[in-house]
């Protein structure tokens, strides 16, 4: 039998299925070969009966990790997101996978021989061995354990006394590893509201795409847990996906409380064994829901029932960095596959979401108010100009002051939000106005007054910290806008009593970090969470009944057509931390332009007046939804490299315009951060109508395959998320 391979190397020159000679096996399995000097893995894509090329080498059949369904996928990712063909498979198997040995790696394990009684077993360890008869007695109560246990235990000689005596029974066991397996399990039981019920109903007897469009504490996460719960019920699976680990261990909670050990984990914060442990549970069955950032698409689950992506509007599902693809475009393609429902659920759809929803492509359900007895939180926008011209210089409103004061008095919570980590954001010479740059990327340093250090947060390069200008040697050294470190000195300023957390990326590098902080804020072990985006999502605190919002309007004005409702979705999702039990919420939002629409909408929630502003602007100015942004990076570390191949893509890009009609906007220059990593960064960026997107867009990838800077890279984006 020929067996077509694709070789685990991530390059353009092997892109494509090898020939080899093997036993009959399944379309997905996995192969050890010989390639050029190298023993890789493989996997098996096709079957033919003869091939064109003598003396082939041998596959060696390993097992069949990957799905007909999965290749499927496979197919469908390359031609939409012109993938090499390793880089999707190897989105389907975990790292464990990609060498040739077992990955289920073993320990020795040590168990009485329980053949013989234990007293049997005691005479023939002899009553002067008291420190062997401890360990063969410890043993019995346990019912086994790891050597490596049993020799820190009890030492070395003690247990080599207890193995000459056959005392004891050996054997290699695989322990599979249990993340998060401390989280709490206490059930609560819930009833439906009316709303509520008609959502599940609608999901579990329908088909096709749903948008569900909840305020935030309207139940969407029950709406979730019933939906799947009743896809369990027929023999079906389910992938619950979320934006952010820091939110899998909250919802991993809620969903071992209903569904037991049946719930795995699927995210990039595990580390190697804990992947393949929960990716073999799903693939074996024992687990039937995977729970998970975006990678947990690619679950290897059969009789796929519903996939729901909670808070849908959210930049994450997008992959900005290779294999680059979008979850969302996945989760409904394989939904397709499966003939599963595919449910997308937030308090602020993404623009286009909506827009398919009102023309009925997509199901609406809505869900206008919370299940609580008390309605969203009343939200203050606060004028900061007029705070300071009344003399006030401090980063908080006078009533946000008040606020904080009068929560902790009361014994409650309070969260306050600000987009921008670190203490300020840049550093910048007040007599000659040199400003701090990473030597590496085209950005300011933010400094980290914790550390004291000048942090780039584009590479994570360090620097340190100034006492004088490195350019005039003037002391005179301002810092720029504040970040979350200097929120934290000012409240504990203002406050000296007060227990305060902080949560952004740098309080969160360790990967138990989330999970601390959330657990530690939870259980009221502080009386105010400071923080980035990160908190803005999903969490469910009780006692917090405070949310300010500092610094409402620093993303309105970046140069993004969807800095408006990025900002909207931003105050909307942190004002909804506020109030979600039994006591009334609050909401102060803090800006320079109190007038500007989007808080006018913001302010009493109304998301279907904001989209119907925003989306007639895009109409109007040909943005997105209405058109499609592409993108071609071009790197490398040569500018005269970078420049020549940037020239030849926009060329043969206006000769694409030529043949297929103008398009809405064509253009090339510098990246605006032109240095990133010591790489200098252009670009030719383009809007295409949807009409000759499709046909347009394979042609512009075969252009960008064939200008590649000789020292550096080239990616074509479609709508990225970022445009720096």
């Amino acid at each position: 039998m020929i067996l077509q391979v694709i070789v685990d190397i991530s390059t353009n020159d092997v892109d494509r299925a090898f020939d080899y000679e093997g036993e009959d096996m399944p379309i997905g399995s996995r192969v050890a070969v010989d390639f050029g000097n190298q023993r890789l893995i493989g996997f098996v894509i096709g079957k033919k009966e003869q091939s064109e090329y003598p003396n082939l080498k041998i596959a060696k059949y390993l097992d069949t990790p990957i799905s007909s369904e999965q290749l499927e996928l496979l197919y469908f990712m390359r031609e939409a997101y012109h993938l090499r063909y390793i880089d999707a498979l190897r989105l389907f198997v975990p790292a464990k996978l990609r060498e040739e040995r077992d990955p289920e790696f073993t320990r020795a394990f040590m168990r009485i021989d329980d053949e013989r009684s234990i007293d049997e077993l005691c005479a023939a360890v002899g009553k002067n061995a008291k420190k062997q008869l401890e360990a063969l007695k410890y043993l019995a109560s346990e019912g086994g354990q790891f050597l490596s246990v049993m020799t820190a235990k009890f030492g070395v000689s003690a247990i080599k006394g207890l193995r000459d005596k056959n005392v004891v029974i050996m054997s290699a066991v695989h322990e599979r590893s249990a993340p998060m397996n401390t989280l709490s399990k206490s059930k609560k039981e819930v009833t439906l509201t009316p709303a509520q019920q008609n959502a599940v109903n609608k999901i579990t007897n329908g088909n096709g795409v749903f948008l569900l469009h909840g305020v935030t504490g309207s139940g969407k996460t029950e709406i979730y847990e019933r939906v799947i719960e009743n896809m369990l019920a027929i023999g079906r699976t389910a992938i619950m996906l979320v934006p952010e680990i820091s939110l899998t261990p909250q919802m991993l909670g809620l969903f071992r409380a209903r569904f037991g050990d049946g719930v795995a984990i699927l995210h990039s914060g595990l580390n190697a064994s804990e992947r393949y442990d929960e990716w073999k549970r799903l693939k074996d069955g024992e687990a039937k829901i995977a729970i998970g950032a975006r990678s947990a698409i690619f679950a290897p689950l059969e009789n796929l029932g519903t996939i729901i992506i909670d808070e849908e509007h959210d930049t994450s599902y997008q992959s900005e960095s290779n294999p680059r693809y979008d979850t969302k475009s996945v989760a409904k393609f394989r939904a397709q596959l499966a003939g599963a429902t595919l449910v997308l659920g937030s308090a602020t759809p993404d623009m286009e979401s909506y827009m398919s929803a009102n023309k009925g492509d997509y199901s609406l359900i809505s869900l206008p108010e919370r299940i609580s007895r008390h309605k969203l939180p009343e939200m203050e926008i606060v004028d900061m100009t007029q705070e300071f011209r009344s003399g006030n210089r401090s980063i908080f409103s006078k009533a946000l002051t008040d606020a904080i004061g009068e929560t902790l008095s009361r014994g409650e919570q309070a969260m306050l939000f600000l987009n921008r980590r670190g203490f300020a954001s840049f550093i910048r010479c007040k007599e000659c106005g040199y400003i701090a740059k990473c030597e590496d990327c085209d950005v300011s340093l933010t400094y980290h007054k914790q550390d004291n250090e000048l942090k780039c947060h584009y590479c994570g390069r360090r620097y340190h910290a100034l006492t004088k200008c490195p350019n005039c040697g003037s002391v005179e050294i301002k810092q720029g806008r504040i970040g979350t470190e200097k929120v934290v000195e000012e409240l504990k300023a203002q406050f000296p009593d007060v227990r305060v957390l902080r949560m952004d990326n740098d309080t969160t590098t360790r990967r138990d970090s989330y999970f601390k902080i959330l657990s530690a804020f939870g259980a009221h072990e502080a009386d105010v969470l400071v923080g980035t985006q990160m908190i803005a999502k999903g969490h469910d605190f009780s006692n917090v009944t405070l949310v300010g919002i500092l610094e409402a309007d620093a993303a309105l004005y970046f140069s993004d057509y969807r800095s408006s409702e990025r900002t909207f979705q931003l105050i909307t999702q942190v004002a909804g931390r506020a109030g979600r039990a039994e006591k009334q919420g609050r909401v102060i939002l803090q800006t320079y332009a109190p007038k500007h629409y989007v808080f006018r909408f913001g302010r009493t929630y109304d998301y279907v007046g904001f989209w119907k502003k925003e989306i007639n602007t895009r109409l109007v100015t040909k943005f997105p939804p209405y058109t499609k942004i592409v993108r071609v990076l071009l790197t490398s570390l040569d500018e005269q490299d970078v420049v020549d191949c940037t020239r030849n893509v926009y060329k043969s890009i206006q000769a694409l315009e030529k043949e297929y009609g103008k398009f809405v906007y064509l253009g090339a220059a510098k990246s605006p951060v032109t240095r990133m990593n010591g790489l200098i960064r252009y670009q030719v960026l383009m809007r295409i109508e949807p009409d000759i997107f499709g046909a347009v867009m394979q042609k512009i990838y075969k252009t960008a395959d064939s200008n590649r800077p000789k020292k550096g890279s080239i990616f074509v984006e479609v709508n990225p998320q970022s445009l720096i």
